[in-house]
C-alpha cells in the first residue's frame, strides 16, 4: 500500500525484526536505508499466537504514516501447509492462514506471501489439488483487503511451486481471487532458473511472462545462492556474493519493467546490519544509482 501524491523511490529494502512490538518494523528499515519492508505478523515457529491488541495496531498504522518507507509485505507462519494430506495438519494450516490474513487486514498490510506447501509425498498434482481447495477455503472466510502473493519455491523435499507451470496453474484455477506471484531469485536459481548471466536472466524471465504474465509479478525477494544450479536446495546468499553473482542481479534492477517493484533481502543483517548496507547499497548501485540515493 504505497503512500500516495510522492514521487516513488527505487523499493529496496529487508526482511526486519518485529521483536519488542510490530511498529518498531518502521525504525529498523529506516536504520539501513529502506524504502520497503517485509515483516512477520506474529511469531513464524508456533502455532498460537496472540491476537493483535488495538494499542499495537494503532502504533503500527502510526508509525507507518511518519515513515518514509513506501511498501510493506508480510510473510506467512513457516508451519503452515495448505497442500497436506493430513487431514488436522491442513485445517489447522488454514485457520492459521486466515488468522495470517486478518492480522495484515487490521494492519493495512495489503500484501501476504506465502510459500505454497508440501504435498508429503501423496504426488505434485494431488497436493496441488488440496492447495487449491484449502485456498477456496480461506477465501471464503478471509478478509477481500489482503492480495495473497504465492512464493516460488527451491523444490527442495516434496515441496510444490519450483516450477513457474505450477505456479500458473494455481493462478489460472484461482482466477476469482486476489493472488500473484513473489519472484525469489535464489529459489528459481536452485529450481533450475538460470540467472546468473544477463542472458540468462533474460530467457528466464521470457519464460516466466509466457507461462504467468509480468501484471502476475507483484513482490521480488532478491536472494542469491549459496548452492548450485538445480540443486533444489533453498540457502540463501548475500547479493552478488553466491552462485547466482552480481551479473543477474545486475539486469534485474536495471529492468524498467520491474522499476515499480519492491525488492526484499532475506540474508543474515550482519554485526549492527553491516550485510544489510552493504546488499542495499550493491542494489542502488546496480540500479544507476549513487549512495544515499533512494
Amino acid at each position: 500500500m504505497v503512500k500516495e501524491n510522492r514521487s516513488r523511490p527505487l523499493l529496496v529494502g529487508a526482511h526486519v525484526s518485529i521483536a519488542g512490538g510490530i511498529e518498531k518494523a518502521f525504525a529498523r528499515g529506516e536504520a539501513i536505508g529502506a524504502t520497503a519492508i517485509q515483516v512477520f505478523t506474529r511469531n513464524a515457529s508456533r502455532w498460537q499466537a496472540k491476537p493483535l491488541s488495538s494499542t499495537s495496531v494503532a502504533a503500527f498504522r502510526g508509525a507507518r504514516g511518519k515513515s518514509d518507507i513506501d511498501y510493506v509485505a508480510a510473510h506467512d507462519s513457516y508451519l503452515i501447509n495448505l497442500a497436506s494430506p493430513d487431514t488436522e495438519l491442513r485445517n489447522k494450516s488454514i485457520l492459521a492462514f486466515v488468522d495470517e490474513m486478518v492480522r495484515c487486514s487490521q494492519l493495512g498490510i495489503g500484501d501476504l506471501v506465502m510459500h505454497p506447501g508440501a504435498h508429503v509425498g501423496q504426488g505434485s498434482e494431488a497436493g496441488l489439488q488440496t492447495l487449491l481447495e484449502s485456498f477456496r477455503q480461506v477465501f471464503d472466510q478471509a478478509p477481500q483487503d489482503v492480495r495473497v502473493l504465492v512464493e516460488n519455491t527451491a523444490g527442495q523435499g516434496t515441496c510444490l511451486g519450483s516450477r513457474f507451470e505450477e505456479l500458473a496453474k494455481i493462478l489460472e484455477c484461482l482466477s476469482s481471487y486476489n493472488l500473484a506471484i513473489c519472484f525469489d531469485t535464489c529459489h528459481a536459481f536452485a529450481a533450475g532458473y538460470d540467472l546468473s548471466s544477463t542472458e540468462g536472466y533474460a530467457a528466464v524471465l521470457e519464460e516466466f511472462d509466457r507461462l504467468l504474465g509480468f501484471e502476475s509479478l507483484a513482490l521480488f525477494h532478491v536472494n542469491d545462492s549459496k548452492k548450485p544450479l538445480g540443486s533444489r536446495v533453498d540457502r540463501h546468499d548475500h547479493v552478488g556474493r553466491g552462485l547466482i553473482g552480481p551479473d543477474g542481479f545486475k539486469a534485474l534492477m536495471r529492468d524498467p519493467r520491474f522499476a515499480g517493484i519492491a525488492k526484499i533481502i532475506e540474508t543474515p543483517p550482519g554485526e549492527s546490519h553491516c550485510d544489510d548496507f552493504k546488499n542495499l547499497a550493491l542494489l542502488r548501485s546496480f540500479a544507476g544509482l549513487n549512495q544515499g540515493e533512494a
